[in-house]
């Protein structure tokens, strides 16, 4: 009996670490904030050597820093990791303002200049695609070395579809906490264990409602995300799901130094779903493409 409570406890400190939802951070895992130029303080995760590549890991909607866990524990032993937290999300701190693409790219390009690092590989996912093309279109490209965008449209041809929501059911309407874990389960393809999916929910239910609607109402016509990854020329990785692969295909023939990876059994955050193809993925690409 003893060595069965031992295992188990062991199997749920193994899966705590590998799904991001331990209780505190992993003892290589450290917790910094900088100051914005308009006087937001913002929290960025950092891992591994000081001095090696670093790779800068931007989150979607609503979403924390350490849901890249999978990838900072893997990463981290042969690179710098960095895992920010945009404003108004995880452990950063809540402004007003600032919800819009042209103050998120900034920050971006702030958290970079802030870390005192030679080039960078920004590894974005679903929001955080647009807020680092912002990024570009905001502050350039020089400190750039190459970009894993993963899940969301690039501006690219074709055009997404838009699905209208189902008829609502009768009863009072969900609750803002059952909507947004409602869309937190719907993010994965393999079901997370119930406090995971729990911890994101409370997380994504930081950032204020206003703020979370302004994040999916960019004032910007589509030719800004793509005229931003036309206008650098680094290395750039496209990982999605099968409804971007038309973007992708029409991305891989006309821009060189373009790659597109399709993940066809993940949900959204297809990183989570499938940790070790997608940090195989990109480590590839990284001794493939930027840094040989």
């Amino acid at each position: 009996m003893g060595r069965t409570l031992l295992l188990a406890a062991a199997w749920s400190m193994l899966a705590a670490a590998a799904f991001g939802q331990p209780s505190r951070l992993p003892n290589n895992v450290t917790d910094h904030f900088f100051k914005t130029s308009d006087g937001v303080r913002l929290h960025y995760l950092e891992a591994g050597a000081i001095g090696a590549h670093t790779l800068v890991f931007v989150p979607g909607w609503t979403m924390p820093a350490w849901i890249w866990m999978p990838q900072i524990q893997a990463l981290g032993s042969h690179y710098h990791v960095v895992a920010f937290d945009p404003r108004g999300q995880g452990d950063s701190a809540i402004p007003a303002t600032g919800y819009e693409p042209v103050r998120r790219g900034r920050d971006i390009a702030e958290l970079i200049a802030a870390l005192k690092v030679r080039r960078v590989v920004v590894v974005a996912w679903s929001l955080g695609v647009l807020d680092t093309l912002a990024s570009i279109n905001v502050a350039g490209d020089a400190y750039l070395a190459g970009l894993v965008l993963v899940d969301n449209s690039v501006g690219e041809a074709p055009a997404p579809t838009y699905t209208p929501p189902a008829p609502a059911h009768r009863g009072p309407p969900p609750t803002r906490f059952a909507r947004i874990k409602a869309f937190v389960q719907a993010m994965f393809h393999h079901p997370r264990p119930p406090a995971y999916v729990d911890r994101l929910t409370e997380s994504a239910l930081r950032t204020p409602e206003p703020a979370s609607r302004a994040l999916l109402a960019y004032p910007v016509p589509r030719s800004y995300w793509r005229d931003a990854i036309y206008a650098t020329k680094v290395p750039v990785l496209y990982a999605v799901r099968p409804r971007w692969v038309a973007q992708g295909e029409n991305l891989v023939r006309t821009r060189p130094d373009t790659e597109m990876e399709v993940f066809s059994d993940a949900g959204h955050a297809l990183f989570v779903d499938d940790p070790a193809r997608f940090n195989s993925m990109t480590e590839q690409f990284l001794r493939r493409r930027v840094w040989p």
